[in-house]
C-alpha cells in the first residue's frame, strides 16, 4: 500500500537543510529537501527505512513505522571521515593528510562558466599562480606552483589524468567532466612521482557512475556575446595630428591623409564574439557496476575577425564487478580542436593604421591601399574586407586527442584489504595546422606572391602500472600501503614545410608541391625524440586514532634521456602528522573541532634532460667555396657530457589545519622551503676547442614561502540565508643561489645570483630632462629637454656633478615579484537564489607592457607615421608630461624607451559575477525533474587598484609569451617573461546558462 510521507530536515540550530537526500534504503528511489528543508515521498510499507544524508553531515536511518510525518534533525559531522583527497596511487581521507595537499571538487567548477579548465582553477587553490599566455580562444594558461624552479626546463606541474599521466594540453580537458581535482604541492606529496614531481602534482578524476543509481541524465550549457574589455588607447585624428606638429621633424600628408580625418580603425576591425557550450551526460549504476558517458561542445569566437575556437569533446567511464573478487574499468577522454586565425594580424594593423588616413573613396566604397608616411602603401583592414577574403587567406590548426585508461583490480581472497590492481594508459595528440595567404592579401603590394605551410605533430605514449595496495583498520590504527611497478613510453615527431607563390586560391596549403615558387624543409622544424621511464614507488601511510600519523615514500625511476651508469636515482620523502584537538588537553575548548599540525620533507626532480642531450649535438652551417659555391656542413654546436643529470628539489614543509565553530571556519597555514640543485646551465668552451660549450648540472635556485587559506560560512540557513566566503594569500621569494663556475651575473640571459629568476635588467627611469637641470650635458651628452631621465648609479664630483655620462653600468635589476598574490570567492543563497563571485589579486611586482615601451614604438615618427599610444607627451609647453617628446630614430629619442613600459603589477579583478535561480522543488517534482538552475554569469566586470589599468584602461593580466603579438621583438630574456602586448584584446562577456538534471 503506498503512503505519503512529508517532513522536514534540519539542522542542530532548528534551521531547515535544503539539498538534503532521502533515499529509500535498498532502492534508488527518492527525493531531495527543498529552500526549506521541507520534502514529501511516497513509500510501500511501514518497514520502510529512509536515509537522510548532506554533506558535512552524519547520515541518519529512520524506520518509518506508522508515521505520515517524519522530521529528522541531522548533526554536523565533526570528524569529516567521508571527505577523501586523492594523493597520487590512492586515496586518504583528508583527516589523516599529513602532506599539503588542495582538492577542488567538480561542482564547485561548474559552479562557475569557463572557457577551460585552468581558466576554472584562477583564484581557487592558494599557491598555485594560473596566467595569461594569450587572449587568443583556446590557448592555454601558465600554471605555477609555489614558483619556478628551473632556468631552461619547464615548470609546469605533472598532471595526472585517471591516474595516468597526462601528455596532452590541458585545454583538451572538459571541465564539466571533471569529479575533482587534487593539487599535491610539497615533496611529501609529490615524491610518489619522482623525476616528475618536483613542479607540483595535479591530479584529475573524471566522472563515473555511482552505484546503486538510477539513469541520470544532465544538461549544461551556457551562451553569450564577448565584448572588446577596453580597447587599445591608441589616439584619434586631431591627437596624432597634434603629435605630428610637435614633433622635432616634418610631415606633409600623404594623398590619403588629412587634418579633418578620425578613422577609428579598432571599431573598423573588432566585431562581437560568442562563447557556447553545450554538455549532455547520462550515468547509472547497478549493485555491481556503473558507467557515465558525455559529450560537449565548445565554440568560442573572438572580438578579432575569422579567429575562432571549436572543441568536440567526449567522455566515458564504465566499471564492473566480474566477481566478487574482480572489478574491471576503462575511462576515455577524446577531442577534437580547430583553431582559426591565431595569426591573422588584425590587431596589429588596426593600431599602425593613420588617424588621419580616410578609408574610404569619394562615392563611398572602401578603398583596398592607402599611402602613410616613410611606410609606404598599406593594406586596409575592416571586418567586411577580412570576412570577404575567402579562399584567399587561411589559418588553422586540428588536432585530435584521446587519452584512455583501463584497469584490472583483484581482491586478493583470505587477505582482507590486499588488492592487485594493472593499469594500462594508451594515449594519442595528433596536431595538423595549415596557412595560406594569397597575392596582396595585407600587403600594400598587390604583386607580393602568395605564401603557405603545413606543419604537423605526433606525440604517442604508452604506460604500463602494476600496483599492489593493503588498506586496513585495527581498532584505532588504520595502515594503507602500496607498492608500484611501471613503465612509460613517450614518442614525438613534427615536420614542417613551406612553400611560396600558390598557382591558384583553390590550392591553399593542400598541395604545396604545385608551388611555382621556393619549397623550403627547414631542417631546424622537423624533429624525433623517443624517452622511456621504468620506476619503482612504495609508500606506506599509518594512523593512531586520527591522532598521529606518518607517511613514508620511496621512489626510483631510470631514464633512458641520461647516460648509462646515470639513469638511476631514488626520491625518498617522509612526513607527520599530530591532531592537536585529539589530546586530553584540548577537550575542554569544543570551539576547536580540528588543529592538526604537519611537517614533512622529500626530494624530487624535474625531467628538464631533453632525449639525447648527453650525446651532445650537431648543427648546420653553409660553407663557402668561391664566388657562387656553397656546401652545407656540419659542425658541434654542444658537446656531450655523459654525467648529466635530474635537477634535484629538496622540499621542507610546515602546515596547520584548522577548523572551528562547529566546521562553520575551516583554514591552512603553510610555510615552505625549497632548494633546487643541479639546475641545467650552458657552459662555455674557448674558441680553440672548436665547440661553443656544453651542458652542466651547476645551478641552484630557492623558493619559499608562506600560504593561507581561509574558508568559512557566515550564515548557515539563517531564515533561508546562507552565506559563504573563501580567501587564500601566498606570497613566494624565488632566488637564483648560483651560477655555473663561481659566475655572479649573466647580463645576457638576466641571470643574477642572490635576485629572481625573472628580473629586468634596465635602467630606472626617473622622470624626464628640464632645460634648466644642473648638468644635463654631463649625464646625457647631447641630450636635450624632454628626454627620457635615468638615475645615475655612479661618483661625484666635490661640486656636485658626475664623473661620467650615464653608461650600461647604471642599468638596475629590478625585482618583477609580487609582495603577495591570492584569489577569494563568496557566494549568497536566499531561498533557491545564490549570488556567486570569484577573483583575483595582485600586489607589487613589475609587469612589462611592449605597448608602451618599445623603443621602436611609442612618438618615433620616423619609422612609424601610422599612429601611437595616446600619452601626456613633453613640449616646452607641456613640461610636465611623463612621457618624452615625440621626434625620430636616433640622438636622444627614444633613448631608454623600453623604461616606459615598466608599471606596477597590481590589481584586483573580479573574474565572474554569478546570479542563479534553482527552480522550486515541488515544481520540479512534478514534472520528473531532479534539478533545474538557471544562472547569468558577467566575466571580466571590472578591474581595481591597477596603476597599469589606470594609465590605459586595459586589463593588467599579461596576455603574450614570447614574441607572439609584442608592439616590437623582444630580447631572449624578455621572451620568456609574459607580457602585456598586441595581442586580441581581453573581453567582457555576459553569459546565461543552464543546468538541468533528470
Amino acid at each position: 500500500m503506498d503512503v505519503d510521507i512529508t517532513g522536514k530536515v534540519t539542522g542542530e540550530g532548528g534551521e531547515g537543510l535544503p539539498g538534503a537526500s532521502i533515499l529509500i534504503k535498498g532502492t534508488t528511489r527518492g527525493t531531495i529537501t527543498d529552500q526549506d528543508g521541507n520534502f514529501r515521498l511516497t513509500i510501500q510499507g511501514s518497514e520502510t527505512v529512509l536515509v537522510f544524508s548532506l554533506i558535512g553531515y552524519a547520515t541518519k536511518e529512520i524506520t518509518v513505522g506508522t508515521q505520515n510525518v517524519v522530521n529528522v534533525v541531522l548533526s554536523t559531522d565533526n570528524r569529516l571521515l567521508e571527505e577523501v583527497v586523492v594523493v597520487g596511487y590512492g586515496t586518504q581521507r583528508q583527516e589523516a593528510v599529513t602532506g599539503s595537499v588542495v582538492s577542488v571538487t567538480g561542482d564547485v567548477l561548474r559552479e562557475v562558466p569557463s572557457a577551460n579548465l585552468s581558466q576554472a582553477l584562477q583564484g581557487r587553490i592558494v599557491g598555485v599562480d594560473v596566467s595569461q599566455t594569450s587572449t587568443k580562444p583556446g590557448a592555454a594558461m601558465e600554471i605555477l606552483i609555489r614558483g619556478q624552479r628551473s632556468l631552461r626546463a619547464d615548470n609546469s606541474p605533472l598532471i595526472v589524468l585517471d591516474g595516468i599521466p597526462f601528455s596532452g594540453s590541458i585545454t583538451d580537458i572538459n571541465a564539466n567532466n571533471i569529479k575533482s581535482i587534487d593539487v599535491l604541492k610539497d615533496a611529501s606529496a609529490t615524491a610518489i612521482y619522482g623525476s616528475r614531481g618536483a613542479n607540483g602534482v595535479i591530479l584529475i578524476t573524471t566522472n563515473t557512475g555511482k552505484r546503486g543509481q538510477k539513469a541520470q541524465f544532465s544538461y549544461n550549457g551556457f551562451h553569450g556575446p564577448k565584448v572588446v574589455f577596453a580597447r587599445y588607447p591608441m589616439m584619434n585624428g586631431p591627437e596624432f595630428a597634434a603629435l605630428r606638429a610637435a614633433s622635432i621633424q616634418r610631415f606633409q600628408n600623404t594623398i590619403d591623409e588629412s587634418n579633418d580625418v578620425d578613422t577609428d580603425w579598432q571599431d573598423m576591425v573588432y566585431r562581437t564574439g560568442l562563447m557556447a557550450s553545450h554538455d549532455i551526460g547520462v550515468s547509472a549504476g547497478t549493485e555491481h557496476g556503473s558507467y557515465s558517458f558525455g559529450l560537449g561542445y565548445y565554440r568560442e569566437n573572438a572580438v578579432v575577425p575569422l579567429q575562432d575556437f571549436t572543441r568536440y569533446s567526449l567522455h566515458g567511464s564504465v566499471n564492473q564487478d566480474i566477481n566478487k573478487y574482480v572489478r574491471l574499468g576503462f575511462s576515455t577522454n577524446s577531442n577534437f580542436t580547430i583553431s582559426n586565425g591565431n595569426n591573422i594580424p588584425a590587431v596589429g594593423m588596426a593600431l599602425a593604421r593613420s588617424p588621419i588616413a580616410n578609408p574610404y573613396n569619394p562615392d563611398g566604397t572602401m578603398k583596398t591601399i592607402i599611402q602613410e608616411q616613410t611606410s609606404g602603401p598599406q593594406w586596409v583592414p575592416s571586418r567586411e574586407r577580412f570576412n570577404s577574403l575567402g579562399d584567399s587567406y587561411i589559418d588553422q590548426t586540428k588536432a585530435y586527442g584521446s587519452y584512455n585508461t583501463l584497469f584490472a583490480e583483484l581482491q586478493i581472497p583470505g587477505v582482507t584489504g590486499l588488492k592487485y590492481r594493472a593499469n594500462l594508459g594508451l594515449n594519442f595528440r595528433q596536431s595538423s595546422g595549415g596557412n595560406y595567404t594569397g597575392q596582396g592579401v595585407f600587403s600594400g603590394n598587390v604583386q607580393n606572391v602568395s605564401t603557405a605551410g603545413i606543419n604537423n605533430s605526433l606525440t604517442t605514449n604508452w604506460a604500463i602500472e602494476n600496483l599492489l595496495s593493503y588498506d586496513r583498520t585495527f581498532g584505532k590504527h588504520e595502515i594503507n600501503a602500496v607498492g608500484l611497478y611501471s613503465a612509460q613510453q613517450n614518442t614525438f615527431n613534427s615536420s614542417s614545410i613551406a612553400a611560396r607563390d600558390i598557382p591558384s586560391d583553390a590550392f591553399q596549403f593542400y598541395n604545396l608541391g604545385r608551388a611555382d615558387g621556393i619549397i623550403t624543409v627547414n631542417p631546424a622544424n622537423q624533429g624525433y625524440n623517443q624517452w622511456g621511464l621504468l620506476s619503482y614507488m612504495g609508500r606506506v601511510m599509518y594512523s593512531y586514532d586520527d591522532r598521529y600519523m606518518v607517511s613514508v615514500t620511496f621512489r626510483a625511476d631510470g631514464s633512458s634521456r641520461l647516460a648509462p651508469g646515470h639513469q638511476w636515482n631514488a626520491y625518498p620523502a617522509v612526513s607527520v602528522g599530530w591532531n592537536l584537538s585529539k589530546e586530553q588537553f584540548m577537550s575542554s575548548v569544543t570551539q576547536i573541532n580540528q588543529l592538526k599540525l604537519r611537517v614533512g620533507y622529500g626530494q624530487t626532480s624535474n625531467q628538464a634532460v631533453n632525449p639525447y642531450e648527453t650525446l651532445g649535438l650537431l648543427a648546420t652551417r653553409p660553407y663557402n667555396f668561391g664566388d657562387d659555391t656553397y656546401a652545407t656542413g656540419f659542425y658541434v654546436s654542444n658537446a656531450p657530457n655523459p654525467r648529466l643529470g635530474w635537477e634535484f628539489s629538496n622540499t621542507l614543509n610546515f602546515g596547520l589545519d584548522f577548523r572551528a565553530f562547529s566546521n562553520r571556519l575551516s583554514g591552512t597555514v603553510e610555510y615552505y622551503e625549497q632548494r633546487t640543485e643541479n639546475v641545467l646551465l650552458g657552459v662555455g668552451l674557448p674558441p680553440t676547442s672548436g665547440v661553443g660549450g656544453y651542458t652542466a648540472n651547476i645551478g641552484q635556485t630557492q623558493n619559499k614561502g608562506i600560504e593561507l587559506n581561509l574558508n568559512g560560512a557566515l550564515l548557515d540557513n539563517v531564515n533561508g540565508w546562507s552565506w559563504d566566503v573563501g580567501v587564500n594569500i601566498y606570497a613566494n621569494r624565488n632566488k637564483l643561489v648560483s651560477l655555473s663556475s663561481g659566475q655572479q651575473r649573466d647580463e645576457g640571459n638576466w641571470w643574477f645570483v642572490g635576485h629572481p629568476i625573472n628580473v629586468i635588467f634596465d635602467y630606472e627611469r626617473i622622470g624626464l630632462w628640464q632645460a634648466d637641470d644642473a648638468f644635463r650635458e654631463v649625464y646625457e651628452p647631447g641630450g636635450n629637454p624632454g628626454m627620457i631621465r635615468v638615475k645615475y648609479t655612479g661618483d661625484y664630483q666635490s661640486d656636485g656633478s658626475p664623473t661620467r655620462a650615464i653608461n650600461a653600468d647604471d642599468r638596475q635589476i629590478l625585482d618583477m615579484q609580487p609582495n603577495f598574490q591570492g584569489g577569494f570567492n563568496t557566494r549568497v543563497a536566499y531561498k533557491g537564489f545564490d549570488l556567486g563571485i570569484v577573483g583575483v589579486f595582485k600586489n607589487g611586482g613589475l609587469l612589462n607592457s611592449t605597448l608602451y615601451g618599445s623603443s621602436g614604438y611609442l612618438n618615433n615618427l620616423n619609422s612609424r607615421s601610422g599612429n601611437n599610444v595616446k600619452v601626456d607627451y613633453w613640449t616646452p609647453e607641456n613640461t610636465g608630461a611623463k612621457y618624452p617628446a615625440p621626434g625620430g630614430i636616433g640622438g636622444d629619442n627614444p633613448k631608454y624607451g623600453s623604461t616606459l613600459g615598466y608599471f606596477d603589477a597590481s590589481y584586483l579583478k573580479v573574474r565572474t559575477i554569478t546570479l542563479g535561480y534553482n527552480l522550486n522543488r515541488a515544481l520540479l517534482d512534478r514534472i520528473g525533474v531532479t534539478n533545474l538552475r538557471v544562472y547569468f554569469t558577467a566575466q571580466n566586470p571590472f578591474v581595481m587598484f591597477s596603476p597599469y589599468h589606470r594609465e590605459s584602461g586595459m586589463d593588467p593580466e599579461t596576455n603574450s609569451y614570447g614574441n607572439e603579438n609584442a608592439a616590437v621583438p623582444l630580447s631572449s630574456a624578455l621572451r620568456r617573461i609574459l607580457t602585456i602586448g598586441t595581442n586580441t584584446p581581453s573581453t567582457r562577456n555576459y553569459l546565461v546558462g543552464v543546468n538541468l538534471t533528470f
